[in-house]
């Protein structure tokens, strides 16, 4: 069945199921079919290694495939990302058996990510990945942020896992952004029960010297050399802040909501939102950084305040 062709005559519907404008869509096409073709010339759809030489055979789609186009793949990966459902009702939509929709999700989500990467709009994983520009002035944002995970069996797994300031059982990043905003640094999906400000420290942040970080209370006591670092006034204990003081906050806040609409803008995708059961290669930290990529992707054809390199497409 032709998903692609039957749901690109509909917009918002469209725009509801991927998550991406048909413009969207037609612009990360190419590089998706690139990075699938690169990686059927020398993996089967089983995972395993095609023969080497002249007797490599060459992939071809079969007949009976459930997804016969590159739109209909690259569509199947964006839904799934965008619902987060289960396995066995996706497969069903997609008229396919819960393994199959297993199979085909381990192949098209790294050709996602890595169809992101080579956009150059994957967010780097590590300071060592992070490239800035050197110049003094500049404004980031960082903030953690949490997602649901199963309760897990073992009694150790489950104090390491729990969020107190979620009340359940969870995973956390921390997130640098700038003023676009764009998902500049992801860190490692890390146990729910970890503080942010630990996260930061671990990583080891640096940044231009004479540039601001924005931050909240969750990482009071934090900084990076040279850097300024603008938090919230913490209220007394007992006491209450002065009218002054709260203005300040309400400024501090109407800057440093831009992480949360960027952390939003990721959390569209609800297989980072709700609970993910996935948990096949790393697949919870993977799908983070793929959807983090497709936020940073979507950023360019933003109008508005936003800059696009996207505009003469």
């Amino acid at each position: 069945m032709d998903y692609y062709a039957r749901l690109s005559q509909k917009g918002k519907p469209f725009v509801a199921l991927t998550g991406l404008t048909h413009k969207e869509f037609k612009r990360l096409l190419p590089g998706f079919r690139t990075c699938l073709l690169k990686r059927m010339k020398h993996y089967t759809l089983k995972g395993k290694k095609r023969g080497g030489g002249q007797r490599r055979r060459r992939y071809v789609e079969y007949s009976n495939s459930p997804l016969l186009t590159i739109e209909d793949k690259l569509m199947f990966i964006l839904v799934y990302l965008r619902k987060g459902t289960t396995q066995d009702i996706f497969g069903a939509v997609f008229h396919m058996s819960q393994p199959v929709a297993n199979k085909w999700i381990h192949i098209l989500h790294p050709c996602l990510n890595q169809a992101l990467a080579d956009l150059g709009e994957r967010p780097a994983r590590s300071v060592a990945e992070l490239h800035l520009s050197p110049k003094g002035g500049q404004v980031f944002f960082q903030d953690g942020t949490e997602r649901p995970i199963e309760r897990p069996k073992d009694p150790d797994l489950q104090r390491l896992y729990y969020s107190g300031k979620k009340k359940k059982h969870c995973i956390k990043n921390n997130v640098l952004i700038d003023l676009r905003p764009k998902i500049l640094l992801l860190t490692p999906t890390c146990e729910g029960k970890k503080h942010d400000k630990k996260v930061a420290d671990d990583i080891g942040l640096v940044l231009p010297a004479g540039s601001s970080l924005y931050q909240d209370l969750g990482f009071l006591g934090y900084s990076v050399l040279n850097v300024t670092m603008i938090q919230p006034i913490k209220k007394p204990r007992g006491k209450e802040l002065t009218p002054e003081r709260k203005e300040i906050n309400r400024q501090i806040s109407s800057v440093r909501v831009r992480v949360e609409h960027a952390i939003g803008g990721v959390k569209r995708f609800r297989i980072v939102k709700d609970q993910v059961r996935a948990r096949k290669d790393n697949f919870r930290d993977r799908v983070m950084e793929t959807c983090c990529g497709l936020h940073n992707f979507r950023l360019n054809f933003r109008p508005g305040n936003y800059k696009s390199d996207f505009d003469k497409i």
